[in-house]
């Protein structure tokens, strides 16, 4: 079922700035990219702008002569705003707005416009909020514009709906204030967290760059039913389920926020809380579209992003997706352990399940018992608790012998070891 997010289409002109250190396909795909996330926030693109220059033009972000071939295009076209493909200093907006009498947004606002839209929890919201207000903050100067949540439209959308005083000081004390809460919020979650260790559940996190698939994914290993479609960031809010593997071990899967290319520093920032909880896993799943033509930059985006969080410890299973939409030049990366799937493929989700069992008992020890059939409770603990691969009765010692696998620091282990010392004993 489709989310009515937004309703009136606005039209569009996209404007980018091509640097020599940007080949021509590089360039292109970063303003297709900027097509889709205008598509995500319910734009219609009318036309694309570009020019290859040495440098960003300090006071215009391009030169003169473009600026007005943009006026003439404009004047044309009627076009609702115009978006730039990077992110504009206020003296650019400034100027640009002053030159063209339209509205202006950049990349950053747009994305924050989504992220805006899509924010469903308390924290997630906040931290759009945190991010919107920190991209504001140093361009209210001199400009003399409103920042009602009021007015409509792409990139003044919000989770705030209130209006904004551009007064400094209120903005500062509202930043101050959302830090507080989300503190709080991130307190909160630590013991969480601390709970979760404490039962040392085996911990998944998916990550991948935006609409690899991750949200259908997801679904279709726990059955979460979380929000799917085929747009840019139609997840933010981190969701926590359990999966079942093959031997019946449970598992606790983690969906993440869409990486992107260029992500907002603002964001970046607002939103390593919210990846914190990659670094608590244990196995992580790196979804990958290997439909899409830019799947490399994609994966190194999502590595560069996972470096900057200090996650280069925890192993990473590769899972190219969208397989059956793949063109033939695709070739996975030499260097990761991988799986090819479909995420609508039945066959594909239980070899993917199987794979990721096979990389978790890598990280596991192997047990060896026999527990009495009077043990029942500690029966039931070892059948859910650790990941069992044998499980028989002997009629003959009225003992079950069960070999598996579990997590060394895991409260059943202590059961596990004494039984491996003494073959059959109390607890």
């Amino acid at each position: 079922m489709k989310e009515n997010i937004y309703s009136v289409i606005e039209k569009v002109i996209l404007v980018g700035c091509q640097l020599p250190k940007l080949d021509d396909e590089a360039f292109q795909y970063t303003m297709s990219e900027l097509a889709s996330l205008t598509k995500t926030a319910n734009g219609e693109v009318l036309m694309q702008l570009s020019q290859k220059r040495e440098r960003i033009h300090p006071a215009t972000y391009i030169g003169k002569g473009k600026v007005e071939e943009l006026i003439a295009l404009s004047e044309e076209l009627e076009p609702d705003l115009i978006i730039f493909n990077d992110e504009l200093s206020p003296s650019q907006q400034r100027n640009l707005t002053a030159a063209l009498d339209i509205k202006i947004i950049d990349r950053t606002q747009l994305i924050l416009d989504i992220f805006a839209t899509r924010a469903k929890s308390r924290e997630g919201k906040l931290q759009v909020e945190l991010a919107q207000l920190q991209y504001l903050l140093p361009r209210l100067s001199g400009q003399g514009i409103n920042l009602s949540r009021q007015g409509g439209g792409i990139g003044t959308r919000g989770p705030g709906e209130t209006q904004l005083e551009t007064d400094r000081r209120h903005i500062r004390s509202r930043i101050h204030e959302i830090k507080l809460q989300l503190s709080a919020i991130v307190s909160h979650r630590n013991r969480y967290r601390e709970r979760r260790k404490k039962n040392q559940a085996f911990q998944i996190a998916l990550v991948g760059y935006t609409n690899a698939g991750k949200s259908t994914l997801f679904n279709r290993i726990t059955d979460a039913g979380t929000f799917e479609e085929d747009l840019l960031f139609a997840t933010l809010d981190p969701m926590t389920r359990k999966m079942t593997l093959p031997s019946g071990y449970q598992a606790l899967l983690t969906d993440t926020v869409g990486f992107i290319q260029d992500l907002p520093t603002t964001l970046v920032a607002a939103f390593r809380s919210t990846l914190e909880e990659v670094k608590e896993a244990d196995l992580i799943l790196h979804v990958v579209d290997s439909s899409n033509d830019d799947f490399q930059n994609h994966e190194k985006t999502v590595y560069k992003l996972l470096d900057e969080l200090k996650v280069t410890a925890i192993p990473v299973l590769t899972v190219y997706n969208k397989k059956d939409k793949q063109s033939i030049e695709f070739v996975p990366s030499p260097k990761a352990e991988h799986v090819l799937i479909s995420a609508f493929s039945e066959s594909d989700i239980g070899h993917l399940k199987q794979k990721i069992q096979t990389v978790s008992v890598e990280q596991m020890e192997t047990y060896s018992i026999e527990v009495p059939s009077s043990e029942g409770r500690l029966l039931s603990i070892i059948k859910t608790e650790t990941m069992v691969g044998h499980f028989a009765f002997n009629e003959e010692t009225n003992q079950y012998e069960i070999q598996g696998h579990y997590l060394p620091a895991h409260s059943v282990a202590g059961h596990i070891q004494m039984y491996n010392r003494k073959g059959s004993s109390n607890v």
